[in-house]
């Protein structure tokens, strides 16, 4: 009986331990094929999904924090910036403009737009940071995925990368800087940090960019197919 119960035990462990491995492998097979379809390298697929994703988490190397820079102090707030939350996301986004050689006008109308969507679906919370309530953290993504499409229709191999650059860069311009000043400018009595593209900004950045992405995606293997072009 002890040996089918430690048999059993060793078991769900590694059932445990497998199934977070399988899931990762079946989203790399998902994301960067879905992403590679639209225009994406690898490399640039692996740093949207999952080195964006790494760095949401707090990462010690040497004993210095290479998730969240410190940037200044205000009052008893203490201001980072997140790499997967912001700093790659933008570097990645002005990477893809120089790359796919997309048109200035159409990021600042796309980024204008998300930007005005993740305002008004977001509000500073005292001790949490910003926050936006489900459903309405999909909305940045939907508008992203809508603006892009309209305006890339006839050149739809660049819509994803729109959709990527106008939903991240719009979520962090929109929920983080524009609520920034009356964050740092609520009472608290003790330090606390307040993180640029972090916490549930983090989240709403990485899910609006990834969403967007897929959904122009699909959208645009529709209009592939009834133009006839594989």
């Amino acid at each position: 009986m002890f040996v089918l119960a430690d048999l059993a035990q060793i078991g769900l462990w590694i059932l445990y331990i497998a199934l977070p491995i399988l899931a990762l492998y079946f989203a790399y097979l998902i994301f960067t094929r879905a992403f590679k379809y639209m225009g994406f390298s690898s490399i640039e697929a692996v740093i949207i999904v999952f080195i964006s994703f790494l760095f949401g988490f707090e990462i010690i190397l040497f004993g210095v924090n290479i998730s969240n820079i410190y940037l200044f102090s205000y009052g008893n707030w203490k201001l980072y910036v997140n790499m997967g939350g912001a700093i790659i996301p933008i570097l990645l986004s002005i990477y893809l403009t120089i790359k796919k050689k997309l048109s200035l006008k159409k990021i600042v109308l796309g980024i204008i737009v998300v930007s005005i969507v993740a305002f008004f679906v977001t509000h500073p919370v005292e001790n949490k940071g910003i926050v936006a309530s489900i459903p309405y953290a999909f909305l940045p993504a939907i508008f992203a995925s809508i603006v892009s499409i309209f305006l890339s229709w006839k050149d739809f191999i660049k819509a994803a990368p729109l959709a990527y650059i106008s939903g991240t860069i719009g979520v962090l311009i929109g929920a983080d800087f524009l609520h920034l000043w009356g964050l740092l400018h609520m009472l608290i009595s003790s330090p606390t940090n307040a993180t640029i593209g972090g916490a549930d900004v983090f989240d709403m950045i990485f899910i609006t960019g990834v969403i967007a992405v897929v959904v122009d995606g699909i959208i645009m293997f529709r209009q592939r197919s009834k133009a006839g072009i594989s």
